[in-house]
C-alpha cells in the first residue's frame, strides 16, 4: 500500500487493522465514557495503545519494524513467529532493551492465538533473544546481548541457497527501481554509509548493511518489499558467515552503496538496478565456489 506520508503507513502497519471497528477499541471507548466506535474513542483508544503498549523507542516505528508485526497468513504460525521475531532481533530491527507490545495486544497484531504467541515468545526466551520481566514495568524485552546469528551454520549443499541468490536479486533490485521513482529522503541511507565506512568490526558493518538495504526497499515505500527485504537480509546473515571479509572489500562495497545513492538521487532506476546486480554478484561468485 503507498501512502503519501510514511510515518502514516508505519503507524497504521504498526496497529495492524482499523481500531474503529475492533472490539479492543470498543471496550477502550466504554472505559474513557466515550460512545463506541465514536470518533473520539477512537482517537482515544489510539493513543493509549501507541502511549502504553510500545516502549518509547518504537513507538514511531518505520516501515520495517512494522512488516514484523504484520498478520501472520501460514497454517504454521508458531514457526513463522519465533522466526520473524528471532529474525528482526538478530537483524536489530528489534534492539536490545526494546519492549514487546503486551500479550493481547501482540497476539491481536499478528492474527494469532495468545497460546500460540505464548509458546513463541518463550522459545525466544528459551534461545536469549528476549527477557520476560516481572511485576510493575514488566513485561517481554530484546535481551540486552541477543544472538546475531543462527546457533548452527547453515548447510551449503542444498539447492534452496541458490534460490535463495535469485530471489535476492529479484527483491533488491525490483527495490532500487522504484526507490529511485518514490523516494522522498536519502538521508538514513548516507547515514548508514558512514556508519559502515567507520565500522571497526564486521558486527557493525553488517549491522549497518542490513539497514542500507532495508532502506532502500523503505524508499520504494512498498509494504510487501520491505518485508521480503527483510526476509532476505535475514536469510542472507546466514550465508554471509562463510565469507571473509577483508576491510578493502567491505570498502569497495561500501563504494558501491554510495554508488547507489547517486543514482537514486538522479532518479535513474536503470543505473540504480545495474549498481545493485553488480553488487550482489560478488556475494554470489564467492558462495558458488563454497557450493557444489
Amino acid at each position: 500500500m503507498l501512502l503519501t506520508d510514511p510515518r502514516a503507513f508505519g503507524v497504521k502497519e504498526w496497529l495492524g487493522r482499523d481500531l474503529a471497528v475492533h472490539p479492543i477499541a470498543e471496550d477502550l471507548d466504554r472505559d474513557l465514557g466515550a460512545r463506541p466506535g465514536g470518533q473520539v474513542g477512537v482517537l482515544a483508544c489510539r493513543k493509549r495503545r501507541l502511549t502504553d503498549s510500545v516502549s518509547s523507542a518504537m513507538q514511531a516505528p518505520t516501515p520495517a519494524v512494522a512488516a514484523v508485526f504484520e498478520p501472520l497468513q501460514t497454517p504454521t504460525t508458531l514457526e513463522e513467529t519465533v522466526e520473524r521475531l528471532g529474525t528482526a532481533i538478530r537483524l536489530g530491527l528489534l534492539g536490545p532493551g526494546d519492549r514487546l507490545p503486551p500479550e493481547r495486544d501482540l497476539a491481536d497484531q499478528l492474527g494469532i492465538a495468545r497460546s500460540t504467541l505464548r509458546q513463541a515468545l518463550t522459545s525466544l526466551t528459551e534461545s536469549g533473544h528476549l527477557v520476560a520481566l516481572r511485576g510493575r514495568g514488566g513485561g517481554t524485552f530484546v535481551s540486552d546481548a541477543p544472538p546475531l546469528a543462527e546457533s548452527s551454520r547453515v548447510q551449503l549443499s542444498a539447492g534452496h541457497w541458490r534460490e535463495l541468490l535469485d530471489y535476492r536479486i529479484a527483491v533488491e533490485v525490483g527495490a532500487a527501481v522504484l526507490a529511485a521513482e518514490r523516494w522522498e529522503d536519502l538521508a538514513p541511507l548516507r547515514v548508514h554509509i558512514a556508519t559502515m565506512r567507520k565500522a571497526a568490526d564486521f558486527s557493525a558493518y553488517r549491522r549497518a548493511d542490513v539497514f542500507f538495504h532495508l532502506g532502500v526497499a523503505e524508499a520504494a515505500r512498498s509494504a510487501r518489499l520491505v518485508a521480503a527485504m527483510t526476509e532476505v537480509q535475514g536469510k542472507m546473515s546466514e550465508l554471509i558467515a562463510h565469507i571473509a571479509h577483508p576491510a578493502p572489500v567491505l570498502a569497495r562495497s561500501n563504494e558501491q552503496h554510495a554508488a547507489l545513492v547517486a543514482a537514486l538521487e538522479r532518479r535513474d532506476g536503470w543505473a540504480a538496478a545495474q549498481i545493485v546486480r553488480e553488487h550482489l554478484k560478488g556475494t554470489e561468485q564467492v558462495l558458488a565456489g563454497l557450493m557444489p
